[in-house]
């Protein structure tokens, strides 16, 4: 980019920057809505142990796998246009929520539908990240991206409301903050003019033979697939291993959720200040090390302690990440976002399904923690030799501001 090109880049847009959260929060709010609802959705269908793994995972697939034609939209049609569209369809799964019965095969529908918030992701962290230089994407990145705190709100209300209402009617009742967002997203979102001078460069198949997005692919679905699969399990989790109400479940869980959430942003000014990659170097070890005590199943508050370090750890290496991304991909980002979202939530996709088989086939989840923990351990390991042979890799550690 030549001097005057640079001179001319936008410096930010707070309204902008606040309808991203706002649209990355309420969507992420109801991408783990059925997650939440988990405890009372098993015990009216009478799910198996595996069931109930596969339908909270749900959302999490359909999410992950809508990032990327919704990055790619985003790249060519701007995020405002994109993330109005998607807002606009989360009142359909709503709508089937509160209307259907409770076959698995329908609970499986809705959580498809559902789950296409999580595509919200690749709309708003390319919108946001657009008005901002360089120096400042790490904190932006994170501030944008702390919208993943909706997980807080569903885990700390929606086992409430439905205790008052019923868990049908809670699906209702989500439409009314989804139209007020919509609402604020109209008024406050710009797209960034930086989007025309810098158009989209290549499409999935350009996208895909770089070989540093798998890299980034491998950790996000660790960090970022950790935090939301641990956000939607949790409260099974809980209730199966500890034997607590639904309502305590929700309420760890949203605890959990919190430090997850607000870690994030300080994961991004930290990593503007030391290097991304050498930030989350050490919290991969840091993650791998606390799923391992994880393994012997402690008390509950032994438990919930290693889970609130698991995800504190977790949301710092999902700001860490982001802050690496625009850097390395500052033109492809809409693209390349939607693609590491997408691998990142299918990491979130397998981690509750692999809680849920060992269980049911142990009858312990002690085998499910050992594995997290050795493929995060096996990730630091290979992001350490990463650093060793690529000097790229060693020029993006010492990025910072």
């Amino acid at each position: 980019m030549n001097p005057t090109t640079e001179a001319k880049a936008p410096s930010g847009h707070l309204p902008t920057l606040i309808a991203c959260f706002m649209h990355f929060d309420l969507s992420f709010t109801l991408w783990v809505l059925l997650g939440a609802l988990g405890v009372f959705v098993a015990e009216d269908a009478g799910l198996s142990a595996t069931q109930k793994g596969w339908l909270v995972a749900m959302p999490i697939l359909s999410g992950s796998l809508a990032r990327i034609p919704v990055g790619l939209l985003s790249d060519h049609l701007g995020g405002k246009r994109v993330g109005v569209a998607l807002l606009c369809f989360l009142f359909l799964p709503l709508a089937l929520g509160w209307q259907v019965g409770e076959s698995f095969s329908s609970l499986v529908a809705v959580g498809l539908l559902l789950g296409v918030g999580g595509a919200s992701f690749a709309v708003v962290l390319p919108l946001a990240s657009r008005w901002y230089p360089p120096h400042r994407q790490g904190l932006v990145m994170g501030i944008a991206a702390a919208g993943n705190s909706g997980t807080i709100l569903t885990n700390l209300f929606a086992p409430k409301l439905a205790l008052l209402f019923g868990w049908h009617k809670v699906f209702g009742l989500a439409m009314l903050p989804l139209a007020l967002v919509l609402l604020a997203f109209l008024i406050l979102a710009k797209d960034s003019p930086d989007r025309a001078r810098r158009p989209a460069a290549g499409g999935l198949l350009d996208h895909l033979k770089k070989g540093d997005v798998w890299w980034f692919c491998l950790f996000y679905s660790i960090t970022f697939g950790g935090y939301v699969g641990l956000s939607s399990f949790l409260p099974l989790f809980f209730r199966d291993q500890y034997g607590v109400s639904q309502v305590t479940a929700g309420s760890l869980t949203a605890l959990a959720a919190l430090l997850g959430s607000t870690s994030r942003p300080l994961g991004g000014y930290l990593a503007d200040k030391v290097g991304g990659v050498r930030l989350l170097l050490v919290l991969l070890v840091a993650v791998g090390m606390t799923y391992e005590c994880a393994t012997r199943l402690p008390s509950l508050n032994a438990m919930v302690l290693l889970l609130l370090v698991a995800m504190t750890c977790l949301g710092m290496g999902n700001g860490a990440v982001f802050q690496v991304v625009p850097l390395r991909f500052p033109r492809e980002i809409g693209g390349v976002t939607g693609i590491i979202g997408a691998v990142g939530g299918l990491g979130g996709f397998m981690l509750p399904t692999l809680l849920a088989t060992i269980r049911a086939r142990m009858g312990s989840f002690s085998g499910g923690f050992l594995i997290l923990g050795l493929i995060s351990l096996g990730a630091a390991l290979i992001l350490r030799v990463l650093l060793w042979m690529r000097a790229q890799w060693a020029g993006l550690a010492h990025t910072t501001t």
